[in-house]
């Protein structure tokens, strides 16, 4: 017979099985099996010999899989504590040493191997069990603890000091030292607990342990000494370290005392060295103590004190933040007009008032470190607060012209305000010369038509029309194309009923080619004869404007000025010329807005027979198509008036049949 070949077999069903089995399956199953453990029954021994051999079959199972899996220590503890059950305390002794061999270092073996000597009441041999985990594993805590409780129920106290006297040779936690604090409270040793806390506070210093001590010492109602305890962990830790809960519990212990004003400095302490993040409890919490013991002027400071912290971290973190500097002087200012400092002279008033100076030099000192117009001009406003604050609230004006003067030295050149506002101080320190040599200066610097006005304005209250006008000379001269600088001339000889210097002034600016924005000019010399009432003047203004501009604004501002003083015949003739104009032109929007225009006009200021004819010559929009040169078509609205005659009423008529056309379709 030939030999099987598996190579050779044929699957002769190739779809798939209706259970599907996977790895996990199997893996679950096994598990599952591996769990299971069969229930012994209970077995009855008959006599001795029998007995004896169970035992010997049970112990060869033990070493049988002891020999098999000899670093299990599962499986040493069961044989050690079959044997202990057994009562066969020299054979559990062994197996518990022999495991020991094997790992010396296992916790859990040495609990289970002191428990059971517990458990059986063999206290020296529990004892001795102790002493040697102790000296092989010191920096086990449960080892020490258990050896401490199992002699302190035996009622060895001395033994179970001495057991923690041993364990804090090797400096534990804080709660081993706690431990040993307890035990001698219970014991009743008031004495050697605060010996322990001090060598506890000595060896392992924190607001935690000096916490306890404090508590501890409230127990005991030492009060002095609790507060000796706070106040020497002040002293002793460093800020960094101090925490919120300490000053909350030092603070309620000096209220519970009755020291308010030592609970009122510990807040302020902890306030001040604890970070604004870490204290939002501590701040809540003296708000609290402030409204139960204090008066409302001290809770505005307490208020005040934390709006300063919160500022003056917001400075280190930005300190070109210069919105900040505001609102933190902003605040300060604002003491100064509190009820507390209602007295003049005052101590609270002199100190406030140094505190804004200083925060002032403080804000000034930090310039803009780019060169953005914007931020210079935030930080300009820091100079012109502490000018105004030294003017009227410090009432030294000296010392506000000294501001003005540094801030001209530091801020860019053009910033023209700054010679204004010192001028301006001049003026009411009655100083004109020193006035007139910081305009001049400023004028010699940036040349701004601000600088200009506000000069020749302060120059005409004066009653100096000369210097006035020579003011307003040199405005025209730094700034000819400017209409602003012929309008403030032309303003001041208005102003002096100079109707000769106006025209002239006017007849020189519109015969600039170069005018920036003419129509300026042209609108309020228009303006002016209009109020003198000199119509001629301003039929002339208007004609020679037409000369250098036909834009349709003029043509409606001249026949509105025609219709407005009765003469309706000159302003349809002007209207008229206008329709000429753009029909030569043809310009047909121009056109359609003058012939709207001149109704809208007839129907104020015409009769029925003016503004029917006018209505007659309006045109009708019409939309016409029209190829373009890449192929696409656009459409245009053609304006159509009657009177243009046959051939635009051609259009008009192909243009309606192309709409009826595109209706139909």
């Amino acid at each position: 017979m030939a030999p099987f070949d598996p190579s050779k077999l044929q699957v002769k069903n190739k779809m798939p099985a209706a259970v599907q089995i996977t790895a996990e399956q199997i893996l679950r199953d096994a598990v599952e099996w591996q769990s299971r453990e069969t229930k012994q029954p209970n077995r009855t021994f008959v006599d001795q010999d029998e007995l004896v051999y169970y035992k010997a079959q049970r112990r060869k199972e033990f070493e049988d899989k002891l020999r098999r899996q000899r670093h299990h220590i599962g499986t040493w503890i069961k044989y050690a504590l079959w044997e202990a059950n057994q009562q066969d305390f020299r054979r559990a002794r062994s197996i518990f040493e022999r495991a020991l061999q094997v790992d010396p270092n296992n916790v859990n073996l040495w609990l289970r191997y002191i428990e059971t000597e517990m458990k059986n009441k063999n206290v020296n041999a529990a004892r001795n069990l102790f002493d040697r985990v102790v000296s092989l594993l010191p920096r086990v805590d449960q080892f020490w603890f258990k050896y401490a409780h199992f002699e302190e129920l035996l009622g060895n106290y001395a033994g179970a000091r001495t057991v923690f006297e041993r364990w804090m040779e090797w400096n534990p936690d804080d709660r081993s030292w706690m431990l040993y604090i307890k035990f001698e409270e219970r014991c009743g040793e008031i004495d050697r607990c605060r010996q322990v806390f001090e060598r506890f506070l000595e060896t392992r210093p924190s607001c935690t342990s000096f916490l306890k001590f404090a508590k501890f010492e409230q127990r005991q109602k030492n009060y002095p000494l609790a507060r000796a305890a706070y106040v020497k962990c002040i002293e002793l830790i460093p800020p960094e370290l101090l925490t919120e809960e300490f000053f909350l519990k030092f603070a309620a212990f000096e209220t519970s005392q009755g020291n308010i004003s030592g609970a009122e400095k510990v807040y302020e302490q902890g306030l001040a060295l604890l970070p604004r993040e870490a204290s939002e409890l501590l701040y809540r919490t003296y708000v609290s103590f402030q409204k139960q013991h204090r008066d409302k002027d001290t809770i505005d400071n307490l208020v005040v004190t934390k709006k300063r912290n919160d500022y003056e971290q917001q400075l280190v973190d930005a300190p070109y933040n210069y919105d900040v500097w505001f609102d933190y002087i902003r605040m300060e200012e604002q003491q100064l007009c509190d009820n507390r400092f209602d007295l003049p002279d005052t101590s609270h008033t002199e100190a406030q008032r140094a505190r804004v100076c200083e925060l002032y030099e403080r804000a000034i000192s930090n310039l803009p470190h780019v060169d953005d117009r914007r931020l210079w001009r935030r930080y300009s406003y820091l100079w012109i607060g502490y000018a105004v604050f030294s003017e009227l609230k410090l009432e030294q004006p000296d010392r506000a012209v000294a501001v003005y003067k540094k801030a001209l030295q530091v801020l860019p050149k053009d910033f023209a305000k700054f010679y204004i506002l010192l001028g301006e101080l001049y003026l009411r320190l009655e100083d004109l010369d020193a006035m007139r040599k910081t305009f001049g200066l400023g004028l010699g610097q940036c040349r701004k038509p601000k600088l200009f006005q506000t000069y020749a304005q302060i120059e005409l209250k004066l009653g100096n029309l000369d210097r006035c006008r020579h003011i307003h000379a040199k405005y025209i001269e730094t700034w000819p194309f400017k209409p602003d600088s012929w309008l403030a001339f032309v303003e001041l000889e208005l102003l002096l009923e100079e109707r000769e210097r106006v025209r002239a002034l006017c007849e020189a600016a519109i015969a600039m080619d170069q005018m920036d924005m003419p129509e300026t000019i042209w609108n309020r010399y228009i303006e002016i004869e209009k109020g003198w009432q000199q119509y001629p003047y301003v039929r002339n203004i208007y004609e020679r404007l037409l000369l250098k501009t036909t834009h349709i604004k003029v043509f409606k501002a001249y026949c509105d000025f025609e219709f407005e003083i009765g003469c309706l015949d000159n302003g349809r003739s002007i209207a008229e010329r206008a329709l000429d104009y753009y029909k030569a032109s043809n310009h047909q929007v121009e056109r359609a807005a003058m012939l709207a225009h001149l109704l809208k006009l007839e129907h104020t200021h015409g009769t029925e027979e003016t503004v029917s004819k006018v209505r007659e010559r309006q045109p009708k929009k019409v939309r016409r198509k029209r190829k373009m040169a890449d192929g696409t078509t656009s459409e245009d609205i053609v304006y159509v008036f009657p009177e243009d005659g046959l051939q635009q009423s051609k259009i008009l008529q192909a243009a309606l049949r192309w709409k009826q056309q595109i209706k139909s379709t």
